[in-house]
């Protein structure tokens, strides 16, 4: 597959726009958590499962990417945006694990 200057222009603009996203992850409060009613914690842990498969995918689009040789720093772009949402995927780990303790906790149907 030969790259041209407007072939490349597509992948660079989806490794720059991934790049920022990795760090809106909201902080982890066990405190919200126990505001929640064990309907909502069923959600919470859902919709995180959905941001990991989410983040996950898109790390390996961005670890798939073939960026060409003359493109420089192209490599380096494509590491620091796969290690951004390992570190996402990371902290969404981090979190689902706190949402499950308060179910555990919590709700008697969980255990």
């Amino acid at each position: 597959m030969k790259f041209t200057p407007t072939a490349i222009l597509p992948i660079l603009a989806f490794l720059l726009s991934t790049a920022g996203c990795s760090s809106t992850t909201a902080s982890i409060s066990p405190a919200k958590y126990e505001e929640m009613n064990c309907a909502e914690l069923n959600n919470a842990v859902g919709d995180t499962a959905t941001d990991i498969s989410r983040t996950a995918i898109a790390r390996g689009k961005v670890v798939s990417t073939s960026v060409p040789n003359w493109l420089l720093g192209g490599e380096r772009v494509k590491t620091v945006v796969a290690n951004r949402e390992t570190a996402r995927i990371e902290r969404l780990q981090l979190q689902q694990q706190v949402i499950v303790a308060t179910r555990s906790q919590r709700c008697p149907s969980a255990q």
